[in-house]
């Protein structure tokens, strides 16, 4: 008999093996089981935290195995790959988790991937990413969006998601695991890797696609697609691209195209629209700023007064309804820091990431309102479709961050001045690198965005009292949760709807937003894909 059973425990007693086993067999006693300690076996599953009520508390998830023996531990099934022969060819654009997993999915029927990136490697990523902060320079190709392994690399690696029933989520995980990621992203419920951890995971990732034939094509741009009219109509039937080191310009041919470009690519939406504009359709997205509070604030807030629960950094999750909009707390940060996530030169763009240890003095979180295609002005208008106008929106708001702010340095506001309407005399000590100026962000942002923040931060503070407070700053612009554009595909062949043969995923095809999510539908777009086709998986 297999039953899963879950315990509340106070913090100090996690590690007490012989308790836990005790409360697990008097709950399951109490639910009419009739077992002795010593007949089971118990594996852990997944562990919580509930600091509701005025106490911390975990929440722990066990299969206990009675009669049998446990099943084979998950971190050890993978999928098996097969070495690329070449035979059949499929591109992929962009190396983050869509592109990523989608590589992985046809390694296990020996298909090639073609990866094309157009950013740099991790270990160059790295030293472009710290220009940012040193000269307030931003490479467009390489930065905290664009290089190997997608914005989530050097962007944290949270890897919770909702998104349960649309793939494998322990598959997932397990594979993380294999290249390098703690075991314990297995069993907590808001699994995390760390901005520290992911680049030397993605490079063994990458390291393990080209070692079975697949090819990783860097500082590489896809200037255009190979197109070709059929019976059925246009056909993507491979790629143009640049070098953007060399300014080489090549071709590449394949079965197929995957689009795993990430939300901020607005040359291949632009790409698409000049292509086939009725592949494009607008959608709901989100803008507002990063709010930062020191650490035991929020630590504070979170375990009632209590800073020694020995629990790590508290995380928060807050959400309002103000004036027919959602306003909700994205991508929290405890212990992090708030980054620059621009990818031009004249404009702001803020993030937030931890590492794995979540021990900066720092917590952060997207603070952003939900912003529908009919709150776009009038004038932010695309020539080449209207689905475009939301990319126009967002540049605007992200370039006139910029000219309210002094280089990469952001425009930031106290939030109690920002709710007063007065400019902040100072500023407290922030971790975003750049630096900050005083700034009324009611100047920065637009009225139907700051209005809304304001009226949810009094919510907030009732919800977690003691968030408005001195200390807590806001910074300008947080505009790249997701993308105010869907490229549209066939829900039964993942097809984009206008272009034959391309196979949109992830986060820019507007389907997917996070690392898990945006790597299952990676896996799904490719799965659609060899099916499409007909790809049989290679002997051997």
């Amino acid at each position: 008999m297999i039953t899963e059973v879950s315990i509340t425990v106070s913090p100090e007693k996690e590690k007490d093996e012989q308790f836990i086993k005790d409360n697990i067999v008097k709950t399951l006693q109490r639910q009419g089981h009739n077992i002795h300690p010593s007949d089971i076996t118990i594996v852990f599953v997944k562990k919580s935290i509930d600091a509701r009520h005025g106490q911390v508390k975990l929440v722990l998830r066990y299969k206990v195995y009675e009669g049998v023996k446990p099943e084979e531990m998950p971190s050890e099934s993978v999928p098996q790959w097969h070495q690329a022969t070449g035979n059949k060819k499929i591109i992929i654009i962009g190396s983050g988790p869509a592109g990523l997993f989608a590589a992985f999915t046809l390694l296990e029927h020996g298909i090639q991937p073609i990866i094309i990136e157009r950013g740099s490697t991790t270990s160059q990523r790295r030293k472009d990413i710290a220009a940012i902060s040193t000269r307030g320079f931003v490479d467009s190709n390489s930065n905290y969006c664009f290089g190997e392994g997608g914005a989530g690399t050097f962007s944290d690696g949270k890897l919770y998601t909702r998104s349960n029933k649309r793939g494998n989520i322990p598959l997932i995980l397990r594979m993380f695991v294999h290249f390098g990621a703690d075991k314990k992203i297995l069993t907590d419920a808001h699994p995390h890797i760390g901005t520290d951890k992911l680049p030397s995971i993605v490079n063994a990732m990458r390291n393990k696609i080209l070692a079975l034939g697949g090819e990783l094509h860097f500082d590489t741009t896809c200037t255009d697609f190979i197109t070709e009219q059929t019976a059925e109509g246009t056909a993507v039937k491979g790629v143009r691209t640049k070098n953007t080191k060399t300014q080489e310009m090549n071709e590449f041919r394949a079965d197929a195209v995957i689009l795993a470009t990430g939300h901020s690519a607005t040359d291949i939406y632009e790409l698409i629209a000049r292509t086939a504009p009725e592949a494009l359709e607008a959608k709901t997205f989100a803008v507002g700023v990063r709010v930062e509070h020191p650490r035991e604030t929020i630590d504070r807030i979170q375990y009632h007064g209590k800073l020694d629960t020995g629990l790590g950094a508290a995380e928060y999750r807050l959400t309002s309804q103000q004036k027919g909009r959602g306003v909700y707390s994205f991508c929290m940060c405890p212990g992090g820091f708030v980054v620059p996530s621009s990818t031009g030169p004249q404009e702001i763009v803020v993030n937030g990431m931890s590492a794995a240890g979540r021990n900066s003095q720092w917590s952060n979180a997207a603070i952003v309102v939900e912003t529908r295609p009919e709150d776009i002005p009038s004038e932010c208008y695309n020539p080449l479709t209207p689905a475009l106008n939301g990319l126009v929106w967002r540049n605007y708001i992200e370039k006139n961050t910029y000219t309210c702010g002094i280089g990469q340095q952001a425009p930031a506001q106290r939030l109690q001045d920002f709710l007063a309407g007065t400019i902040s005399k100072s500023l407290p000590k922030t971790s975003y690198t750049p630096g900050v100026v005083s700034r009324d962000l009611h100047q920065c942002l637009p009225p139907q965005v700051t209005g809304r923040l304001a009226h949810a931060f009094r919510d907030f503070d009732r919800d977690m009292k003691g968030f408005i407070c001195p200390e807590a700053v806001l910074i300008a612009s947080e505009t790249r949760t997701s993308t105010p554009v869907r490229i549209v595909r066939i829900k039964e062949t993942g097809e984009c709807t206008a272009l034959k043969n391309l196979y949109p995923a992830g986060e820019g095809s507007g389907y997917a937003g996070g690392i898990v999510s945006s790597a299952m539908d990676g896996i799904h777009e490719c799965n659609l894909l060899i099916q499409n086709l007909g790809l049989q998986k290679e002997p051997g």
